[in-house]
């Protein structure tokens, strides 16, 4: 049986891939490469060009693949973008994984891993732990478009034979330690990314927005995950179903927060730059300050975080943003495309 990975060939979904590849999964995914490329797939999974949004693709890879779960990754996650445009999160966050759930329950998929955020939250008035039992007060058109999508897979499996984990993370950050993947995103707005652009000379300076807050510093306090962590808590997700768990919801984090400052000043240490650091106005969206209390996930789940150092995080994201300056260092690992499945459309390349 396959493991069908959507946005497979994006930043969390090709560390995720990775994970599923070493611990000797077969893999097939489907990505549009509009945000991804095929060279972040691993050259052991078989890559389907497409949009989960066609339910007739999605079938034949399922039948073809013999697919038997689900992760998905695909989706719009820019938050400030999400204020701009509603539409394009509804229709690629909620309308999307509305379809990609009525095909896998039509097919018989009975097992799905969904990619949710820390965004669903009600923003925090202190810096503790946010646990499962929290307000569920998104205050952002792209985390309501992961609410309602989780309230979606809730109802859908009392209704029928679907078993899921729904993981809310918060900042994601880092790379693959063996430089296989990290966070390659044209426009990205990840964070510790833009501060190690400035690093590397990609721009000439890092923004900072918020420097007001009510936290030790004045930045906003995020918890960072290392992204291999987080593809590691998915394949502890994907065993749980497999051990036959019906269902659990839970956050991805280390409970430990670090500000906006702290990821500059680290980049610096790590990188030697001094590049500008300039303040800027809040955004709307953004939090003071919130970290997760992952304590449910590690005790049902058994999952353990391996790099929750500040400092080993932007090594490694340095590392992957160093590689990412000269493009011959990148290894240029095409993996193969999947073949021609019968009614697919024409977006699926032959091999």
């Amino acid at each position: 049986m396959s493991v069908l990975i959507t946005g497979g060939a994006g930043y969390i979904g090709s560390h995720m891939v990775w994970e599923c590849i070493d611990n000797g999964e077969d893999v097939v995914v489907i990505d549009n490469l509009v945000t991804g490329f095929d060279w972040a797939v691993s050259p052991q999974a078989k890559l389907v060009v497409g949009d989960i949004n066609d339910r007739v693709l999605v079938e034949n890879v399922i039948k073809e693949f013999n697919v038997d779960t689900i992760a998905h990754f695909a989706g719009s996650v820019v938050v400030p973008e999400s204020f701009e445009k509603p539409l394009k999160y509804y229709a690629n966050n909620t309308c999307a994984t509305r379809n990609l759930v009525e095909t896998a329950v039509r097919c018989g998929v009975n097992k799905l891993i969904f990619s949710s955020t820390a965004a669903v939250y009600q923003a925090p008035d202190t810096l503790v732990p946010v646990d499962e039992t929290a307000p569920l007060v998104p205050a952002s058109p792209y985390g309501q478009s992961k609410l309602m999508s989780e309230m979606m897979i809730r109802d859908v499996a009392q209704a029928h034979d679907l078993r899921y984990v729904m993981l809310r993370y918060f900042n994601v950050a880092g790379a693959d330690p063996q430089g296989r993947a990290g966070l390659s995103t044209r426009g990205a707005t990840h964070v510790m990314k833009l501060a190690c652009e400035a690093a590397t000379g990609k721009r000439d300076h890092f923004d900072v927005f918020g420097t007001d807050y009510d936290t030790p510093d004045g930045s906003a306090i995020r918890d960072f995950i290392h992204v291999s962590d987080l593809a590691n808590a998915h394949y502890t997700a994907l065993n749980f179903l497999r051990d036959g768990g019906r269902k659990f919801t839970g956050n991805a984090g280390y409970s430990l927060g670090s500000s906006v400052f702290e990821v500059a000043h680290a980049v610096k240490q790590a990188s030697g730059s001094d590049f500008k650091v300039l303040h800027k106005p809040r955004r709307p969206g953004d939090v003071p300050a919130i970290v997760a209390d992952a304590s449910r996930m590690m005790a049902r789940l058994g999952w353990e975080p391996r790099f929750t150092n500040l400092e080993t995080i932007v090594e490694h994201a340095l590392a992957w943003e160093q590689r990412l300056s000269n493009p011959a260092r990148l290894e240029q690992r095409t993996p193969p495309l999947a073949p021609e499945l019968k009614v697919l459309n024409n977006r699926v390349s032959q091999s």
